[in-house]
């Protein structure tokens, strides 16, 4: 009778290092249908809530982010990685893991440490275009590296591309577009005009995307659907009231239908958002987030922009005149849109949480036999 698999991912903090982990335990439970699969974090982000319902166990660590502007918190950060180090070791064993996976961010660097406790082989991903603090130190413990985008910061690393959920992966915008519009409200004959400022949104979008709305009061051949995150939600809509030609919501759960309806993207340059984009084919207005660490989200707008499926515009430019003068003559030129989606090179990501899961079940001494 064989050893069931077992395998602990590391992801926490934003979805950017969220979903991938949830892809990669996807594409896990697709190849070993019996797998158990559980995620170690914290109480501190985005995982609490997402991994538990998207069906998967989470462990939480006492870590604390690898991250300069904590000022004097920064001398904790050894005692923190030792005391999570060792809580993963014991996680690690508790679960009889074969194998354990960091995806980035600061929740993962201990189950890195606690694999190499206790003497268990593991991966990390580094999902950006310049690898995080957190990759940085782990990929010190593992010979086995994975990375989205080939950029030779982690030397020696696979390229695989970017885990991404399943739906998008094999999204079929074209087929999918009319039932997109429709679950969206989009009015006929209007485009959409999608802004997208990530899982928590973002500020200086959502205040564009208001003045944009009002810009274009009296259009209607635009439409706009403005991702606020849950706290700006209600002064967005107040905001809005009045304008039939702009709707808030709180969250997209349904990304392949929000990517299916949209025909451009204004968005901040997560990893996982770079990767949907590229994959799915739909053209871009790229706002790095100016403070993420490295400057990692414009070496990630990059990616598209250079191959042309994009345009990047710096944070402080944001505003709704400068988004005008880009996205209006975008609008009214379809063929330059096509030629845009079609620009994208979608590398490997729609097959990345499938490589990335050949490589676990490699270090596991598994193989997709067991799923037949």
């Amino acid at each position: 009778m064989r050893t069931p698999l077992s395998v602990v991912i590391g992801a926490g903090g934003t979805g950017g290092h969220i979903y991938p982990g949830l892809a990669l335990a996807d594409a896990l439970r697709r190849a070993v249908p019996d797998a158990v699969i559980s995620f170690v974090g914290t109480t501190r982000g985005l995982e609490g809530e997402l991994i538990p319902a998207a069906g998967y166990r989470l462990h939480t660590v006492d870590m604390i982010p690898f991250d300069p502007a904590i000022g004097a918190k920064r001398y904790l950060l050894p005692a923190a990685l030792l005391k999570s180090g060792a809580q993963c070791r014991a996680i690690l064993r508790a679960q009889g893991a074969q194998v354990a996976v960091g995806m980035g961010g600061y929740p993962s660097a201990p189950v890195i440490l606690g694999a190499r406790l206790a003497g268990l082989p593991s991966v990390i991903h580094e999902s950006n275009a310049v690898p995080g603090r957190a990759n940085q130190f782990a990929a010190r413990l593992t010979p086995h590296i994975a990375v989205a985008f080939d950029t030779g910061h982690l030397p020696g690393a696979r390229t695989t591309g970017m885990p991404i959920a399943d739906a998008l992966a094999r999204l079929d915008r074209p087929a999918l577009r009319a039932e997109a519009r429709r679950a969206l409200r989009v009015p006929d004959g209007a485009r959409l005009v999608l802004f997208n400022g990530g899982s928590l949104g973002a500020a200086r979008l959502t205040e564009a995307a208001v003045g944009l709305a009002h810009r274009w009061a009296g259009r209607d051949d635009v439409h706009l659907l403005i991702k606020t995150g849950p706290k700006a939600l209600a002064d967005t809509e107040q905001r809005l009231a009045g304008l039939p030609g702009a709707r808030a919501v709180p969250y997209l759960d349904r990304m392949d239908l929000a990517y299916a309806a949209a025909d451009l993207v204004v968005c901040r340059a997560g990893s996982a958002t770079v990767a949907e984009l590229a994959s799915t084919g739909v053209p871009a207005v790229l706002v790095p987030y100016p403070y993420a660490p490295g400057d990692h989200q414009t070496h990630n707008a990059r990616v598209l922009c250079d191959a042309g499926a994009g345009l990047l515009v710096p944070d402080a430019e944001t505003t709704a005149d400068r988004l005008a003068a880009l996205v209006e003559p975008l609008l009214a030129d379809p063929a330059r849109l096509a030629a845009m989606g079609g620009a994208a090179d979608p590398g490997p990501h729609a097959h990345a949480a499938d490589l990335l899961a050949d490589k676990v079940l490699e270090l596991a001494s598994y193989t997709r036999e067991y799923a037949a």
